[in-house]
This record gives C-alpha cells, structure tokens and sequence, in this order.
C-alpha cells in the first residue's frame, strides 16, 4: 500500500486513479489525491520526536499501533490496521511507532506489553486495547471508538 522514498517521506498510491501522492506525517484536515481528490488512507510512521505533531495535533481521531519487528503478534495485527488506514480514509489516520525506536512514547504512555492499539481523539489519548485481538473485535473497537468520537465533536 505504502512506500517511503530517498527523503523520507510517505508514498500512498491512491485507491481511485493509481496517483502516487506523497503523505505527509503532520497536517490538518484530510488527505486528498493530488489529481483526483479522493480520500487517501493516512498511514504513517512516528518516533519519540515527531509523535506529538503526528498524533497529539491531528485534527482527525488516530488509531496508534505501537509495534516491534520481534513480535509475532505486533506482525498478525499489522495488515488489519493498515486495512483500517484505508477502510476508513479521510476519516481516520493511522500512526505506526516503533516501540524499541520510540522508548519515550512507549514510556509516557505506560506500554507494558505490545501491540499495544491507542485511539486519539481532540488530541488525547481515549481508549487503548492492548494485544492482538481477532480482526472483527478489533473493526468493532475502532468503529465504536470512532462512533463516540463523532458525538462528542
């Protein structure tokens, strides 16, 4: 789905007409298609630097999936947040961070056990599912996360 090129930045194909968009880590509002301005899923990575601009500043609720390359379960949960990146484009973005590359996100954020799934909304953190849940629970979890975060806006 996602590519990085030479300079960092996220590539996203888009769904509707093929366009590869470069995706940004911070922004408001949603991503749209440079030439035909369709949603685009936001799939992004984040560390210990960049996580507040990425997550906290977000204007649209974001789904983080703190991760680690050694976790089986962390890979089994990682196709069915992507899925969610793109099932729920422009209304949702996706924030992967590295557990063992981000210790103070990880730390401020009390993750004793990975995966661990935060969902953000208005820039705090409201719900955290911790493990590798069946994907049907986990689409239940951010359908219902993201149903309450449209009420109370």
């Amino acid at each position: 789905m996602t590519a990085t090129d030479a300079a960092g930045s996220t590539i996203t194909p888009c769904l509707s007409c093929g366009t590869k968009n470069r995706v940004p880590q911070a922004g408001a509002g949603r991503l749209r298609c440079a030439r035909c301005h369709a949603d685009l899923p936001w799939l992004v990575d984040a560390d210990d630097r960049s996580f507040d601009a990425a997550v906290v500043r977000s204007s649209l609720p974001v789904l983080v999936d703190i991760w680690a390359a050694w976790c089986g379960p962390c890979r089994a949960v990682a196709p069915i947040v992507e899925q969610l990146a793109v099932e729920h484009a422009g209304r949702l973005k996706v924030v992967k961070v590295d557990a063992d590359r981000s210790p103070r996100v990880s730390a401020s954020h009390g993750v004793t056990g990975i995966p661990t799934l935060l969902f953000y909304d208005g820039g705090a953190e409201r719900d955290r599912l911790v493990g590798a849940p069946p994907a049907a629970r986990l689409r239940e979890w951010v359908r219902s996360a993201m149903q309450e975060a449209s009420s109370a806006a």
